[in-house]
Order: structure tokens, then C-alpha cells, then sequence
């Protein structure tokens, strides 16, 4: 197969996905392809000299020029940029003005993209930037944690997989008894990348719920509360955690709960435990199909059992990630 004719069907052929060396080699090889006709035609002419003639033709002319990578044409390093992840690209567009120029082609970053990244976006990061930004800015943009609907939630793309992860603070959840200081407060904190967490120092019904419509990508997702036992703090500059007041969450498990707007539901129910550490407890899962622009998600978590108080909880924030970063995200 000819590199140069051919170098999105070589390198896209099944199977194929060339490491950064490979990539190297692929380079070399287009360049020589590139170059090979008028190297053969050195010998191959049937009008030229004899095969020693034009040899010593050759030695008495100037040496030619060694081919470089800079000679690849910019659109050729561009079609094999697409398949390399961003960190690749970024370290070879350090290589020469060709590799530069084709590191910023719209086609490769929107390789990395999700399908609806227009959707996100809109969502995220507001209409008016659509069309105001090409798609490596659009890339660099959605890969940040981005802040909106007044701050309450979170959103960023995975680079490595490109899923999309959300983030929900406490204060964009429904809190039975928030208003009330003798049962919630918000203190500030370090641990949460919203600065504030919600503590519950004592309380009957224990419930939170929370809603919300958001353009996922098709895929599968799972959600998760992020919560802790006890009140973290520092002293002496040292991370201490007050567990004075907890209690109660031997008794009963808390139950989880999810809902989609097409139909799904999800349960499942732990005993909270592990103070002064925060943990990641699981409350389903749920499947975007990529039919419908938007999902509409639904979740709660309770224990309503009013036999007994329960306390001595910090809230965090609700997390939504892709399944298949699953396993990663319990060691968060």
C-alpha cells in the first residue's frame, strides 16, 4: 500500500493504533514514499548513462539534502495526529512548524470530542462561545471543571476517555431540614471542590433529594454520594476529624435511589461507616441511548426509620461518572 496516496486508510486500517515511537517510524516511512520517485528515477531512466556514469554524475554533484520530518506536508501529519491521544499531539506539535500547524486542525480535536459536544457546550459553557472558539479550545475548555447553574454544579470531559463527569455541591440538593441550624450547616472546607460541605449534627428523618437535566453522550453511567462520617478540621496544621456526634447509621441501612425520565429506576442500600474518610457510596446505575438530547435524572437518599437520631454526616456533592471509570473513582 502506497503511505503517501493512502496514509488515513494505512493508519486507520482495523486493528491499528501505532504508540508514539510507532507513530515515528509511520512518519519516516510517508516521508521516504514521498520522496521514493524521484529516487528510483535516478537509476531507472532509460535515457540516462550508463549505471556508472550516472554514479560518478552524482558524486560530482552537490549532496543532496537528507528528507527530515519537516518535510512531511502539513495536511499528511494532521490525518495521523487524528488517531493520537492529546498528549501526543501536544508533545509532537513541539517538533517543527509542520507538526505545529497541523496539531490545531479542527478535524483532529473534534476527534476527541463527544458527539454532542454542542449540546455541552450550550449547557456548560454558554451558546454564545459555539462559535467563537475552534475545537482545540473547545477541547481545552470542556477538559476544565467548569462551574454553572450559579456555581451548584460541576462538569468536565475525561481526557482519557472522553466520558463526561458531573458534579452536583450540597447546596444544589433538597436537604430535609436544611434551614434549620439545630439539625444542618454549612461549613467551609478544603476536601470539597465546592469550598463548603453540609454537616448534619442530629436529625430524625434524614432525607436529601435532588434533580436535574443534563446532554450526556450515549453511554452508561453510575451515581454516586460522596459523603463522610465525622467533621474534619486541622490543628497544629494537621487534618483531625470530630466524631462526637456520630451515631445512628448502625442501625439502619440508608437507601439510594435513582429515576431517569425514560423510565429507569435503581436502588441500593449500605450501612454507612469508615469515619474521618470520605467515601463514594453507590446509588445506581443508568443508560443514555444518544436518542434524546437531554436526560432528566431523579435521585434520593434516606433513612426515614424516626426510632432513632442520626448525625455527625458531612455532605459533599452527588457525582456522576461513566462506568467505565468506575473502578478508578472508588480510590478518589
Amino acid at each position: 500500500m502506497n503511505f503517501a496516496d493512502h496514509p488515513r486508510k494505512f493508519y486507520s486500517r482495523k486493528g491499528s493504533h501505532l504508540p508514539f515511537f510507532g507513530f515515528l517510524c509511520f512518519c519516516y516511512a510517508l516521508l521516504f514514499s514521498l520522496m521514493g520517485a524521484n529516487f528510483s528515477s535516478t537509476f531507472t531512466d532509460p535515457n540516462a548513462c550508463s549505471l556508472v556514469g550516472s554514479l560518478c554524475l552524482q558524486t560530482s554533484s552537490p549532496p543532496a539534502t537528507k528528507p527530515s520530518l519537516g518535510d512531511l506536508p502539513e495536511g499528511c501529519v494532521a490525518l495521523v495526529l487524528e488517531y493520537l491521544n492529546p498528549q501526543e499531539i501536544c508533545k509532537l506539535a513541539k517538533l517543527n512548524r509542520a507538526f505545529r500547524g497541523a496539531s490545531w486542525a479542527d478535524f483532529v480535536w473534534e476527534s476527541k470530542l463527544p458527539v454532542n459536544y454542542e449540546d455541552l457546550i450550550e449547557r456548560v459553557l454558554g451558546d454564545d462561545l459555539r462559535d467563537k472558539l475552534c475545537k482545540r479550545d473547545i477541547y481545552t475548555r470542556l477538559c476544565r471543571a467548569n462551574a454553572f447553574d450559579d456555581g451548584t454544579k460541576k462538569a468536565w470531559l475525561d481526557k482519557r476517555t472522553r466520558g463526561v463527569c458531573l458534579s452536583i455541591a450540597s447546596k444544589g440538593l433538597a436537604i430535609t431540614g436544611i434551614d434549620d441550624r439545630r439539625y444542618w450547616n454549612y461549613i467551609p472546607t478544603e476536601e470539597s471542590r465546592f469550598n463548603s460541605v453540609a454537616y448534619l449534627q442530629q436529625i430524625w428523618w434524614f432525607e436529601v433529594d435532588g434533580q436535574f437535566e443534563f446532554p450526556f453522550p450515549a453511554g452508561t453511567y453510575s451515581l454516586f454520594f460522596r459523603l463522610q462520617l465525622g467533621r474534619a478540621g486541622k490543628r497544629f496544621g494537621r487534618r483531625i476529624c470530630n466524631t462526637e456526634h456520630v451515631h445512628g447509621w448502625e442501625i439502619k441501612p440508608v437507601q439510594f435511589q435513582i429515576w431517569t425520565s425514560d423510565g429507569q429506576h435503581a436502588s441500593s442500600q449500605c450501612f454507612l461507616d469508615d469515619p474521618g474518610k470520605w467515601n463514594l457510596y453507590h446509588a445506581g446505575d443508568f443508560v443514555v441511548d444518544g436518542a434524546n438530547a437531554s436526560t432528566k435524572l431523579k435521585f434520593s437518599m434516606k433513612q426515614i426509620d424516626c426510632t432513632h437520631t442520626k448525625g455527625g454526616l458531612c455532605l459533599d456533592s452527588v457525582l456522576v461518572y461513566p462506568c467505565k471509570l468506575r473502578e478508578g473513582l472508588l480510590h478518589f
